[in-house]
């Protein structure tokens, strides 16, 4: 959420950061409508003030009295007032606060300028795509359909909903053993958490009411299936606050995710490149506004280096303001080289959102120094997601006999080298 004083204070500063992103939020309807509320609320102030002073006044009166019974009369038609206005400035307040979470957060100065995908920038490489040879695209491995069951998944679910059969279910959790390892070598509390959150968590993190459409939605008990681990994470210290030297603090957490991707099915959708359910490892931090930019590079560079010992080719992209999400102040993309398909696949995404979550969350820290309490910053990022690895895996490690190289840290828990 947007520091309400910055709207009120600074509307064209925040109106030009924001226009610079790919969603609409008419701040002036915002800043009139703010201006009508707070005549409603204060309204109802002077009339619930102009009872108590009634009551007061009828309190000294004789009972019984004409003037007492005139008083009653009058405290009828001002508590009848003070109820009207009241519900008014209730559904106001309503209204206000729905009309604040529309407004996504200001992108950091130093997110580039641009309008789409095509204009995030490549800020390094890793590792050499030339290099690889035998590459094919995944679902053209000979033993693609027997241990990657798509088919016997749309019959049991539907499309998106694979069955990991045999090797690939072994490499699935080397993987998923492999990322939770390294991220409690960088210091990461690991934790389990719930799959499903309430309407609540999901405002707090910002998928909503940005990706309602997105998520998968049980109406009855008003829970959401999570997108990402980000979301149950965050919200562990919801409506808590830190003392300043607890800061700033690592976690991270394995959970399957659940994504509609409503809009994108048919695209880029083949094999594992896109599905509603999926694995990942997320890592999550709070922490001091004064470090968090540079705690988005170490989180990035724990991202990255599950890449380098993985032997994946990968760049990090820089993503414009025109590409960057809703709750973002700024994101690094890794995407990595899938030789099969000739192309990058985005396998991590790692962000900082300064003070948008942990106001929408109420997390704050109390200074050292004394002072008023504020809001810590938080940040995550894929510490990674499942399918795209293991696609570049497959398509990158290909022999001469159509087998799978096991890259060689997973060799902990696969004990042997080739697969397929």
């Amino acid at each position: 959420m947007i520091d309400i004083k910055l709207l009120r204070e600074n509307p064209e500063r925040l109106k030009k950061a924001i226009s610079l992103k790919k969603f609409d939020c008419d701040l002036d309807a915002i800043l009139d409508f703010d201006a009508k509320r707070r005549a409603i609320v204060s309204a109802a102030e002077e009339a619930r003030a102009a009872q108590n002073a009634a009551n007061l006044e009828m309190s000294k009166l004789p009972k019984g009295s004409d003037e007492f019974k005139a008083k009653i009369a009058e405290l009828k038609e001002v508590s009848a007032k003070v109820k009207s206005l009241e519900k008014e400035a209730d559904e106001a307040d309503k209204k206000w606060n729905s009309m604040l979470l529309t407004i996504p957060n200001m992108p950091d100065p130093s997110v580039p300028v641009g309008k789409n995908e095509a204009d995030n920038v490549t800020v390094s490489t890793w590792g050499d795509v030339n290099s690889i040879k035998n590459a094919k695209p995944h679902w053209d491995l000979p033993f693609f359909e027997k241990m990657l069951d798509f088919q016997r998944g749309v019959k049991v679910t539907g499309a998106g909903f694979p069955f990991y059969v045999g090797d690939m279910a072994r490499l699935v959790r080397a993987l998923l053993a492999f990322f939770l390892d390294e991220a409690k070598k960088n210091g990461y509390e690991e934790m389990m958490c719930p799959i499903m959150v309430n309407a609540a968590s999901a405002t707090a993190t910002g998928q909503l009411p940005d990706k309602e459409g997105q998520m998968y939605h049980d109406a009855q008990d008003d829970f959401y299936m999570i997108p990402t681990a980000e979301v149950p994470l965050t919200n562990f210290f919801r409506n808590e606050t830190f003392d300043e030297k607890d800061l700033p603090i690592y976690r991270c957490g394995y959970t399957p995710c659940f994504r509609r991707e409503a809009g994108s099915w048919g695209k880029d959708v083949r094999g594992l490149n896109r599905l509603h359910q999926f694995d990942k490892v997320e890592l999550v931090k709070w922490v001091h506004p004064d470090t968090s930019m540079d705690e988005l590079e170490k989180l990035r560079l724990d991202a990255e280096r599950i890449l380098q010992k993985l032997e994946l080719p990968y760049r990090v992209l820089s993503i414009c303001t025109g590409d960057i999400g809703f709750p973002h102040a700024k994101q690094f993309d890794l995407e990595v080289w899938a030789a099969g398909q000739q192309k990058w696949l985005e396998v991590s995404s790692c962000s900082c959102f300064t003070d948008f979550q942990a106001r929408r969350a109420g997390i704050r820290f109390r200074p050292a120094n004394g002072g008023k309490s504020q809001f810590v910053h938080t940040l995550n990022g894929s510490g990674l997601a499942i399918p795209r690895v293991l696609a570049a895996i497959l398509e990158n490690n290909i022999t001469d006999d159509g087998k799978i190289r096991v890259p060689q840290v997973l060799r902990k828990w696969i004990d042997e080298e080739f697969i397929g």
